[in-house]
């Protein structure tokens, strides 16, 4: 029966090469494992180039990327604006801002410059974004959120009307979303890319906010799991991405969200140094993640997608997950994608009013 489950749509994984040739590992992760996707970095974490040079050398290397793929892959990329920007004015893309600079002038500004972003992006074949942030900047001292000015600010509201004009901006485009980072980072005092991260003492459930916001207006896309440990939340002292609590209990069944639940990168310090890879896919997936993700940036190791693979397999042998958990996430991987390609809407319709 596991066979029969095409599991490799259940990752997305980073790889290094700005051009790929027929013998190229993920070339045979994306034919013969059936990837899910793949995420693109412009640099590596020791400054060399990784994956993207020109918009003329990104286009042809997402062309090959699709030609290759079985089924058609998540082409994804962390363009939030501001710093975290793949796409460089010095590589010929255009220019960018961050979420605090845009959130001083207005939704209206948020919303163009999503537009060109978004146009950008689809000029280069890429069709999905991790983006955009919707944690609230409650502390000045984060290193990772408020430092680098990648949130809209403190306040719902605020946050989630530009995070509407961003996606929004993004789906006329055909580019999916990905809200991040859940439950909350903004209130954080490290980060979770160098190691262990508690936030106990400092979230609040203000924290959750925006996301009750967007889902209630029927947003559906993707949301991606923070590495964050919150007693509060989960006694367990597990961090978001490896919590059933988190990610079943309050973002499945008590926020409502249906869309498609990614893990942050699983080779970030905060997961690698607590659990072996093995373990970090087994207990994401057991808590409820449809897409692990794997940024090889960090850490590269090229059977990344064949290991993960083997490790559900073997939750389904040991009968600690069944198949129809398995279909369930598969399901809404597929649907993310027939929203992509426009074969289905963005929102679920309306429900008719009473006359």
């Amino acid at each position: 029966m596991r066979n029969e489950l095409p599991l490799g749509q259940m990752f997305v994984a980073g790889f290094r090469g700005c051009e790929i040739g027929p013998d190229h590992w993920i070339v045979t992760a994306l034919a013969r494992d059936r990837l899910g996707g793949v995420v693109l970095f412009e640099r590596n974490v020791d400054g060399t180039e990784q994956n993207i040079r020109s918009p003329q050398q990104l286009r042809q290397l997402i062309h090959d990327l699709r030609h290759h793929a079985v089924i058609a892959p998540f082409i994804a990329i962390d363009q939030e604006g501001g710093q975290v920007c793949r796409l460089k004015e010095r590589a010929g893309f255009g220019p960018s801002r961050s979420a605090a600079e845009l959130a001083k002038e207005g939704v209206a500004a948020t919303e163009r410059f999503a537009a060109r972003m978004a146009a950008e992006l689809a000029n280069c074949g890429i069709n999905l974004n991790f983006a955009p942030v919707v944690d609230l900047d409650l502390n000045p001292a984060n290193p990772i959120i408020s430092r680098f000015q990648r949130s809209f600010g403190a306040e719902p509201m605020t946050v989630a009307a530009h995070a509407r004009a961003f996606v929004e901006a993004h789906h006329r485009h055909g580019i999916g979303c990905c809200l991040k980072h859940f439950p909350g980072h903004g209130s954080a005092g490290s980060d979770s890319h160098l190691g262990f991260v508690d936030s106990t003492d400092c979230w609040h459930p203000i924290e959750l906010e925006p996301y009750r916001l967007l889902l209630a207006e029927g947003y559906g896309d993707g949301i991606m799991t923070a590495h964050l440990v919150n007693r509060h939340l989960d006694p367990s002292g597990l961090p978001a991405t490896l919590s059933p609590m988190v990610i079943t209990d309050l973002l499945r069944r008590q926020l409502g969200f249906a869309g498609v639940v990614f893990s942050d990168d699983l080779q970030m310090r905060a997961i690698s140094q607590g659990w072996s890879y093995v373990e970090a896919v087994q207990r994401a997936v057991l808590a409820g993640v449809d897409v692990l993700v794997v940024g090889n940036n960090l850490a590269p190791v090229e059977d990344a997608v064949a290991e993960g693979i083997r490790a559900i397999e073997a939750l389904l042998d040991s009968g600690r997950i069944d198949a129809h958990h398995i279909r369930r996430s598969l399901a809404r991987i597929a649907l993310f994608k027939k929203k992509i390609t426009g074969q289905q809407p963005w929102t679920p319709p309306a429900p008719p009013t009473a006359s």
